[in-house]
């Protein structure tokens, strides 16, 4: 017995038990580094939306309009919704808290991301919260009071499209002269 004792010490100090290869280090996996956007003091400080990102900002805008118009549709049966409700719609809108978009920087220039925005590479940094709701929600008050609930939501009737040419591509709008961006993914859907 002592002699078989002996030999399994022998061989487990001489070939090891295989543990180190689960308990030691883990394998060495390349890393990446990716730096937050840096920020110029307007993007930082002011209270309006950069003019380099409200085109952006107006793609998001639209979006939650959309979405907001279509679900208080389907609540009465895709009918065409009251003066009184779309109003109220369009209002909850632009007060929601918006904080699901961010600024994040590709190939060197800012973008603002997040729901029906075209998705970015996956490896970025996005720096949320801070200004961006503030400038989102006084921008889509402002594209409600300048274009009014009713000619708002006659473009949401006609469809998407035609909600993103009026408060974005149109004459005055922050994306006049730029090709429309594709058509946005729809969001995920979290309610209870």
């Amino acid at each position: 017995m002592r002699a078989a004792l002996a030999a399994w010490l022998v061989l487990t100090l001489l070939g090891g038990t295989g543990a180190e290869d689960t308990c030691g280090d883990p394998p060495a996996v390349p890393s990446r580094s990716v730096p937050a956007p840096q920020l110029s003091p307007e993007e930082r400080l002011s209270p309006h939306m950069p003019e380099s990102l409200r085109c952006d900002a107006c793609h998001a805008i639209a979006f939650q309009i959309e979405e907001q118009l279509r679900k208080a549709e389907g609540k009465v049966g895709k009918k065409a919704l009251k003066e009184s409700d779309y109003i109220e719609v369009l209002e909850r809108s632009c007060s929601q808290d918006w904080e699901s978009y961010g600024v994040l920087e590709l190939d060197g220039q800012k973008r603002l991301s997040g729901p029906g925005l075209p998705s970015q590479q996956s490896l970025s940094v996005l720096v949320s919260g801070g200004p961006w709701p503030g400038r989102l929600s006084k921008l889509c008050l402002g594209y409600v009071g300048e274009r009014g609930e009713a000619q708002i939501y006659s473009a949401h009737r006609r469809g998407p499209a035609a909600l993103r040419q009026l408060l974005c591509h149109g004459d005055k709008g922050p994306c006049a002269g730029r090709k429309e961006r594709p058509e946005p993914r729809k969001a995920p859907q979290n309610e209870l």
